[in-house]
């Protein structure tokens, strides 16, 4: 089987092309933005009829959730218009798309979690562009919404936490924002095994256990060593009012945007771990690489 990451560089696409050039039953190949501009119409359709994909994982994204607010053409070029240029390419070979969305399509008003056939509302910049490209595949396609995304690579709520961890005797983050951490590489185990199934529709696949981002951070904390009591609940409202006036617009985040993966347990795929578990597993990892 011949498979296509996006965005390989990534922390979702590191780990999935660790997973995959492990096996000796597939064929993987990574781009990332310097190896192909897929908002480019024409690289995205060589690329795709170069490589002839049995599947395609579509992990590149513009992730920079604020920065999206700035810059809504570049995120909706790249999240939207770039995974309708690689559909167009996948439709010609008979490729099958798994794309990788956000809980950000949500509101998050509801107060329940969320399943699969609940309707989108995006409040950011960054939920419309990721929810304008969920527009751009074929129902016969995968669509992954996952959320809060973790790992030993690159920028994430892990390694930033730790980092303040040593710079500041305290540290104080919003304890009405709750939702679920996943980490990537229980991520990139089930999108693999969504492709290999060829699995149709909408699925979350995220790593159980509900918790505000202060009950993570405190999480994170006690993983590492630290003291959790460190760690300072704030609301939203007085985390935005302590902001400088002259600071950049901020995206709205949902305020619940906790994934049921409802329709992963329903079509016999393994649950995702309780959240502690890898996120020992990448803390310990952090530490012995120093």
């Amino acid at each position: 089987m011949r498979l296509l990451v996006t965005g390989s560089h990534g922390q979702v696409g590191t780990e999935l092309m660790a997973r995959l050039d492990r096996r000796d039953d597939v064929e993987a190949t990574g781009v990332d933005i310097d190896t192909c501009d897929l908002a480019d119409r024409g690289s995205a359709h060589d690329l795709v009829r170069a490589e002839r994909p049995d599947v395609i994982i579509h992990c590149a994204a513009f992730t920079a959730v604020d920065r999206c607010e700035a810059e809504p053409e570049t995120a909706f070029r790249a999240n939207a218009l770039a995974t309708r240029y690689l559909a167009e390419g996948a439709r010609e070979v008979g490729a099958h798309v798994v794309y990788v969305s956000t809980d950000y399509v949500f509101d998050g008003s509801k107060g329940t979690p969320y399943v699969e056939w609940d309707l989108p509302s995006p409040r950011s910049v960054y939920g419309l562009s990721k929810l304008g490209g969920e527009r751009e595949l074929d129902p016969a396609w995968t669509i992954a919404r996952t959320s809060w995304v973790c790992s030993a690579h690159g920028s994430n709520m892990v390694k930033t936490v730790l980092r303040l961890a040593g710079e500041h005797e305290t540290l104080s983050f919003v304890d009405d924002q709750v939702g679920h951490p996943t980490f990537a590489g229980d991520l990139a185990a089930t999108l693999i095994a969504l492709g290999e199934a060829r699995a149709a529709g909408v699925h979350h696949v995220t790593n159980s256990g509900e918790v505000s981002w202060y009950g993570f951070v405190r999480a994170i904390m006690e993983a590492a060593g630290h003291d959790p009591d460190r760690v300072l609940p704030v609301s939203t409202t007085d985390f935005l009012a302590a902001r400088p006036a002259d600071a950049p617009p901020m995206a709205e985040r949902p305020a619940y945007s906790v994934l049921d993966n409802l329709a992963l347990r329903a079509g016999g795929f393994a649950e995702m771990r309780d959240f502690r578990e890898p996120l020992g597993e990448v803390v310990a990892a952090l530490a012995a690489a120093g």
